[in-house]
């Protein structure tokens, strides 16, 4: 399976984008409400600056305390975050996550973000890649 068919399957669900000068205690709202586990961080929606996850601000709120609450995004974000093509394969980018223990990868193309996809829907599409293998070799051996 390829990103872009992860992409499909989740739909038209457009990437939450903050900006760098957001308040980390605004984008905890936007995780919160969202019920997602990372953002973008963007200036215009397309030019990827960071990325920034729930983990990084329990590591922050756990080391310094609720002030980091009041820093702006862009001191505390990962910069340069790993990114994924849609033409990559969901193994490719499931090894990346595990092996660089992160959750959350931006796609893009040409340069300009046009989706992300999460650890969980790469296993979900992997888990319904395996199950439709399974269903075909149980047809094969059953002879239909």
């Amino acid at each position: 399976m390829l990103v872009h068919q992860i992409l499909n399957s989740k739909g038209e669900g457009a990437v939450i984008c903050v900006k760098p000068s957001a308040l980390i205690s605004e984008v905890s709202q936007i995780l919160a409400e969202k019920r997602i586990g990372g953002v973008i961080v963007s200036k215009d929606g397309k030019k990827i600056a960071g990325i920034l996850s729930e983990r990084d601000i329990v590591r922050s709120l756990a080391l310094r305390g609720a002030d980091c609450l009041l820093e702006k995004v862009d001191e505390m974000m990962t910069r340069n975050p790993v990114c994924c093509a849609k033409g990559d394969s969901a193994d490719d980018v499931l090894k990346r996550m595990t092996d660089g223990r992160f959750r959350h990868m931006p796609v893009v193309e040409k340069g300009e973000l046009i989706g992300i996809v999460t650890i969980g829907d790469v296993v979900k599409a992997r888990l319904t890649e395996l199950s439709m293998e399974k269903e075909a070799l149980e047809g094969m051996i059953m002879g239909h």
